[in-house]
């Protein structure tokens, strides 16, 4: 009976420790929706044979990776599943799609915005 009696008492203190850590998880949820998200402006420019978007400047969160961008584009432009999309930098090279915006911005960016190409076909690099 005192076994039984400290079983449960053990497993009300691990369900305190997990409603705990529980609201601990929330509180820093909250906290990070608080903040103030920063965005980059980035600038598309159609190549090729690629449709034109009709707004060329987006801002996006400086923390969505470049797959995010290609995604969006290619829903944007209302592309089937199958056609294939290439964003390039500054004309050059093709960043890997889990590049993050921050950094590219950081290292490419000019005149506080961020220029990518994006075509149906192989342009560059």
């Amino acid at each position: 009976m005192a076994e039984e009696a400290d079983s449960a008492a053990i497993d009300n203190s691990n369900d305190k420790d997990l409603a705990t850590n529980v609201e601990n998880l929330s509180l820093v949820g909250q906290k990070a929706e608080k903040q103030e998200v920063k965005k980059i402006d980035i600038v598309l420019h159609a190549t090729g044979s690629a449709p034109i978007l009709k707004q060329k400047k987006w801002s996006v969160d400086q923390e969505k990776p470049i797959s995010a961008i290609v995604k969006f584009i290619h829903k944007y432009l209302k592309l089937d599943p199958e056609e294939r999309l290439f964003l390039y930098i500054n004309q050059t090279f093709a960043p890997s799609p889990d590049q993050i915006i921050k950094n590219l911005y950081e290292c490419y960016g000019t005149n506080g915005k961020l220029i990518l190409h994006y075509a149906k076909t192989q342009a560059w690099g």
